[in-house]
C-alpha cells in the first residue's frame, strides 16, 4: 500500500470524527460533567506534549538547553509577562545555554 493511501485514510478518519462531534445531541454537551472532562483532558494532553518535547530524545531522557528554555518560560508565565514575551525568554534561554557548551 502506498503511503498516500494512509494518508486519505487518516483525512477521512479526523473529518469523520469531526462530523460525529455535530451530531451528538444538545443535551450531551450541556452536561456540565462534559465540560470539566474536556478542559481536564486538554490540559493533560498539553502537559504530557509539554514534557516529551522537553525531556524526550527518541526513547531517551534528554536533559539538555530545553530544560533551562522550559525553567525560564515557566517562571515568566508565573511572573505574568506576555506570552510572546515568554517565547522570546525561552529561545534566548536555549541560545546562551547551548553557546555555553549544554548539549
Amino acid at each position: 500500500m502506498s503511503m498516500w493511501f494512509w494518508v486519505l485514510g487518516a483525512c477521512a478518519l479526523a473529518y469523520a470524527l469531526k462530523l460525529v462531534g455535530y451530531l451528538v445531541p444538545d443535551r450531551v454537551l450541556d452536561d456540565p460533567r462534559v465540560g470539566r472532562m474536556a478542559g481536564t483532558v486538554t490540559v493533560g494532553l498539553l502537559a504530557a506534549l509539554v514534557v516529551m518535547n522537553a525531556f524526550g530524545s527518541g526513547q531517551a531522557l534528554a536533559l539538555d538547553a530545553r530544560l533551562g528554555a522550559l525553567l525560564v518560560a515557566g517562571l515568566a508565565l508565573v511572573l505574568r509577562t506576555p506570552f510572546l514575551v515568554v517565547v522570546v525568554l525561552g529561545a534566548v534561554a536555549a541560545a546562551v545555554l547551548r553557546l555555553l557548551g549544554a548539549p
